[in-house]
């Protein structure tokens, strides 16, 4: 079982905010849908035209969540 720190982490800016907690971040290679961190305790607010680092899943590359806004 994966604990879901595998995969690699780009740079990207939020574009849109989507339904049910997800967000769509455009990347230097492409758009990727972001979902929120894993706890409550320790979500990353954003907002459109943020920089974020997104960690992208290892099976499906169009997909991520976002880990830290960067400043």
């Amino acid at each position: 079982m994966s604990d879901g720190t595998t995969g690699l982490i780009v740079a990207g800016r939020v574009t849109d905010v989507l339904p049910r907690g997800l967000f769509a971040v455009r990347t230097e290679n492409g758009p990727v849908t972001a979902g929120m961190g894993r706890e409550a305790a320790h979500v990353v607010r954003v907002k459109p035209g943020d920089e974020v680092e997104v960690r992208l899943s290892p099976r499906d590359p169009t997909r991520g969540r976002i880990v830290g806004r960067t400043r």
